[in-house]
Parts: C-alpha cells; structure tokens; sequence
C-alpha cells in the first residue's frame, strides 16, 4: 500500500498536466501564419489539431495502462522528455507533412496529463479522489485556456518556431521535477502490460457504465473541439481578420472554468458525479447558445465561453472521477479505454471544424455543438434516473437485515 499523495504532489501533477496538454492547443491562434510560412493551404494546417488529438488517442491506448505497471516518477519523465523531442521536432518541420508528424507524437506524448490525472485519482488519500482529479483537471483547463493565449502571443513576438522551442524547454523542467518528486513505488500490477493491452477491448462491453461515460463525454468533447477550432478559424478570417495574439486573448473568457474545478471536485465527492455532468452540460449548453448569436459582441462572446468551459470542464472531472471509481487498481486500463474513445470523437469535431464553418457559417456550427451538448445532458440523465430506479429496487441492504430479522421472530 502506497502512502497518499501529498497536496504538493498533487498541484505539481496539476502544472504536469496542464504544461503538457497546453501543446496540443498553443499552435491554435499560429495556424494562419503557419500555413503563410510554409506556403501550404490553411485547410492542410488545420489538420494540426486533429494530429495531436490523433497522437493522444494512440497515447492513451499504448502508454496509459503503463500507469498500472511503472512507478509515477519514472513513467512521468520519461514522458514528459518524449514531448520536448517531439516539439522540438516540429519547431524544426520544413513543411506541412513534417509537422503534422510531429503533431503526432506531441499528442502521445502529451497523453502523459492523463496519467498525471490518474495518478493523482490513485494515490488520492481516503475521501478525497474527487477533489484530486478535480485539481490535476484544474490544472489541464488552465493549461489548455492559456496556452491559446501564451502561444499566441509567443508567436507574435518570436515566431511559431521558437514559442514551440519554449515550450520544449518547459517539458523538459517537468520531467526533471517528476523524476525528483513524484511517488517511486512500482503498483503491484495484477497481469503483465501485453495482457493489460490485450484485455482493453472486452472492457467497454463488459462494463456498461463505461459506456455510458464514453458516450456522454465524448458528445461535449466533440462540442468542445468544433468550438474552439472554428473560433480560431473564423477570428482569422473576414471580417475579423484577428491576429494569433489578439485570438488567443479570448481563451481568457474560459478561465471560469478553471475556477469552477475545485468546487466540481467536491461536490463529486459529496454527491452523484452524474448530477454534475447534467448541471455542466446545462451550463455548456447555455453558453454555446449565447456564441450562436454570433461574435460581433465581445461581452456576449466572453460570457458564453466562460460558461462553455465551465460546463465542460467540470463534467470531464467528475466522468474521469466516476471511470477511476470503477476500479482503482485497474484505473489506468480505465481511463484509457475511456480516453481514447472520448478523444476520437474529440478529434472528429476537430477535423469536421473546417468544413462546418465552411457549409454552415460560425452560427449553424454553434448549434451543431449545442445539440451535442443536450443530447449529452439527455443521457446523463437517463442514466441518473436509471441508477435511482436500481438502488430503489434493490432497497438498503440494512433495512432489508432488519426487516427479514424482524419477520423471523416468533
């Protein structure tokens, strides 16, 4: 039995998370000056994004369940040393195809945020695994909202190349503070990680509140992505015509999201993680409504991020919560079933962005998102009211003692 995780292990496993995630979105606000620099359409750069979340998915799949069988420290750095080559990698692409590769293993390398949020979910102390994976999904959030604006505003001042050169260097700092002081106890795996890998498939059928949480997360993640990557796209464009720096400015809106995350890590502790989900997907909804208005009232833009992210935000910490719930021991064999699927249908909104905002315009986008979002409050709430109706049927096991003890007697 490993000793619980201290609460400064745990904020480092945030500032892990949230500086490795943050690379598969900096580039976001760059895309157009990329595509000028490389001389390549920009409907071949905004596959970028969709190469990083392909990259995660396969990071996910191979490298998570690793979270079962390697110490966190270990696991971690070498992880974290695997982002810095790979950005120094594309800081460094001559063109389109060298890039899009690079995005590739940043995005599996990047994949390590999720093992920083089960890590922290594992070694939580008794009572508290909620609030653990809510902080390291607080430090994600932040990551992911500011990288948007730091990247962008690096690129304004150094050049896409060196902002990524930048944030090798900060990889770099991570995995020497990982290998330093994060836990050094091997987990007590129960099955080799070949038979870890093989026994990923059966999973999502045999478990079906997998599924569930696969199918509800995976509904706003592809919200979530449609979002982001057309804002970035259609700022760019006329009438607009925004630069990296001034696009990256409205992922500051999001940081609601970010404050949100430790009061969502209590009350998934405290309460049902499925009245969560509803409460954000009710929020996201509301916010996306408010960006299908359009984007010529920055008030109304900002608000309607702010409780977008929130929304999203705070039901991915309480669905990661509920996975690792399932079964701790397993949890990164888990919580990478439930990543990669949540990340496909996240990588499919991030590659139909361009095409939707091209067919549909920014407004018929937004409300492609909305729907999303609802159908995805519609399910957890039919799986809310279906766990009600279980537990009802099934009664208290101390009531059903007392009344079979009581109607025993003479």
């Amino acid at each position: 039995m490993t000793r619980p995780l201290t609460r400064g292990g745990t904020f480092l496993l945030a500032f892990i998370a949230g500086t490795a995630i943050a690379n598969d979105y900096a580039v976001q606000p760059a895309l157009a000056a990329v595509a000028a620099e490389l001389g390549v359409p920009l409907s071949v750069i905004a596959l970028v994004p969709t190469a990083a979340l392909t990259g995660c998915m396969t990071g996910f799949a191979l490298l998570l369940p690793l979270a079962d069988h390697l110490a966190p420290n270990r696991l971690v750095a070498v992880q974290l040393t695997a982002l810095a080559a790979a950005l120094t990698l594309a800081a460094t692409a001559p063109g389109a195809v060298v890039l899009l590769a690079a995005y590739l293993l940043i995005g599996a390398a990047a994949s390590v945020a999720a093992q920083a949020s089960n890590i922290a979910g594992r070694h939580a102390p008794l009572g508290r695994r909620g609030t653990g994976v809510a902080t390291v999904s607080a430090g994600m959030s932040a990551g992911i909202l500011l990288s948007r604006l730091v990247g962008g505003a690096l690129t304004d001042m150094l050049g896409w190349r060196r902002m990524l050169l930048l944030c090798a260097g900060l990889a770099l700092l991570g995995a020497i503070a990982a290998a330093a002081l994060l836990p050094r106890e091997r987990p007590a795996a129960d099955r080799s990680y070949r038979a870890a890998l093989l026994s990923l498939h059966p999973l999502p059928r045999r478990l079906p509140k997998l599924r569930r949480a696969v199918a509800v997360g995976g509904l706003w993640y592809f919200a979530f992505n449609v979002i982001w990557v057309a804002l970035a796209l259609a700022l760019a464009e006329p009438p607009y015509g925004l630069g990296p720096t001034a696009i990256g400015l409205y992922s500051l809106a999001g940081l609601l999201g970010f404050g949100a995350l430790p009061l969502t890590g209590r009350l998934a502790d405290r309460f049902t993680p499925g009245t969560v989900i509803i409460a954000g997907m009710l929020a996201a909804a509301t916010g996306t409504a408010l960006l299908a208005t359009g984007l010529n009232t920055p008030p109304a833009t900002a608000l309607g991020l702010a409780l977008f992210d929130a929304g999203c935000f705070a039901a991915q910490a309480a669905n990661v919560s509920s996975v690792i719930g399932l079964d701790p021991l397993r949890s990164g064999s888990l919580t990478s079933v439930y990543l990669v699927l949540y990340f496909a249908v996240g990588a499919l909104g991030a590659a139909l962005a361009a095409p939707l905002l091209d067919a549909l315009g920014w407004r018929g986008t937004a409300l492609t998102a909305l729907s999303a979002l609802l159908l995805a409050a519609v399910l957890a709430l039919v799986d809310v009211k279906t766990g009600l109706i279980r537990r009802t049927r099934q009664g208290d096991p101390r009531a059903q003692e007392r009344k079979r003890v009581s109607g025993s007697r003479p």
